[in-house]
């Protein structure tokens, strides 16, 4: 929405007959066919959750072309063989998920109602698939956003900050000394016993490159915590304090979407993150089933499979999904009382809400 009209002025958006967004454009230049796919097309604010179809008196109210919205196009469309100037033969080409957290989904092997999907990895993306959008004053006062899943669900979603924190802290400390890599730090916060600060991830002042080593200490200073020096003492902040914030969304996914959520499937590069898993899970209270790890590229390749006959539903391509990478299984703690004690500690430090509103 944002993009376009930035365009207003602009002589692009007064010829264009279409827009095209990325996946769009590929697709079209591999079959000659354009089509919007819809969980893609849900991101751009300009379709209307209840329908699955373009908002038209939106589109209108903004003063946007209606010819640049076409034809909307559910994932597993075939849209016609490779155009012969490829020279790739004649395969079908498929309107997948093109959204990736979308695809991300159609791989995790998730079984029932209860379980909530957290894409893990320089962002998170936690939430649940539901055959209806959430548009309540709970779902929008918890900045929660309705995007269009497979088969016309819908993908209940926040996003939370992820691995970007640690990437920007091992980023810092490699320009100062010797890199380490990422399971050797994963280690040395193994090693860390007690208590840790912690601060809220989804902060502002943590979104932009730069000294995030220097930022999280200014973040600790100003609650009154103190400033630890050796980094497993800071990388291990980081992973608690994201396991605080994944159970705090969590709450107002259950309120939102009247659904009580017993298991959490962590797909993504985020799986790999043993420590982040189990902290997930003795955090959140909930079991954890770490993998598939290239869930975006499986579910791809999973919504094309079913296309061209090869699987028969949703399910048995998520029976295919846990056959193909196992997922690795997290039980909480059986003795919660500590980790109820670090959850009550994150929400007094960042002053976040205990209790969601349904």
């Amino acid at each position: 929405m944002f993009q376009l009209l930035a365009e207003e002025d602009h002589p692009a958006l007064s010829v264009a007959e279409r827009i095209a967004l990325v996946p769009d454009l590929l697709a079209h230049w591999l079959s000659g066919e354009l089509v919007n796919e819809s969980t893609n097309a849900s991101t751009t604010g300009l379709m209307d959750a209840r329908t699955g179809l373009w908002a038209d008196e939106l589109i209108a109210r903004l003063g946007l072309p209606s010819k640049l919205f076409g034809l909307l196009a559910e994932a597993g469309t075939a849209l016609g063989p490779v155009l012969r100037h490829h020279d790739l033969g004649n395969p079908t080409v498929y309107a997948v998920a093109s959204h990736d957290t979308a695809s991300a989904f159609v791989a995790a092997p998730v079984e029932d109602e209860h379980a909530a999907i957290l894409s893990s990895g320089t962002w998170s993306l936690l939430g649940l698939e539901l055959p209806e959008p959430v548009l309540t004053d709970a779902a929008r006062e918890a900045n929660l956003t309705n995007e269009r899943g497979i088969d016309g669900t819908t993908r209940l979603l926040k996003n939370v900050m992820g691995m970007w924190l640690l990437e920007e802290c091992r980023r810092t400390w490699t320009r100062r000394g010797p890199a380490a890599s990422y399971e050797e730090l994963q280690r040395l916060a193994q090693a860390v016993h007690g208590e840790v600060p912690l601060f809220d991830p989804d902060d502002e002042a943590f979104l932009a490159p730069g000294d995030m080593p220097a930022r999280l200490a200014t973040a600790w200073r100003a609650t009154g915590q103190g400033v630890p020096q050796d980094p497993g003492t800071v990388v291990r902040s980081i992973l608690v304090s994201l396991a605080c914030k994944y159970r705090w969304v969590l709450e107002r996914l259950e309120a939102a979407s009247g659904r009580e959520i017993r298991r959490i499937h962590v797909i993504g590069g985020g799986a790999r993150n043993a420590l982040l898993c189990r902290m997930t899970a003795d955090l959140c209270g909930r079991e954890v089933l770490a993998g598939p790890v290239e869930a975006t590229a499986l579910g791809n390749v999973l919504v094309q499979a079913r296309a061209a006959g090869e699987l028969g539903s949703l399910a048995e391509g998520r029976s295919v999904s846990a056959r193909s990478a196992r997922p690795q299984t997290f039980e909480p703690i059986a003795d919660g009382d500590r980790g109820e004690a670090t959850y009550r500690r994150f929400l007094d430090v960042t002053g976040l809400r205990a209790t969601a509103i349904a």
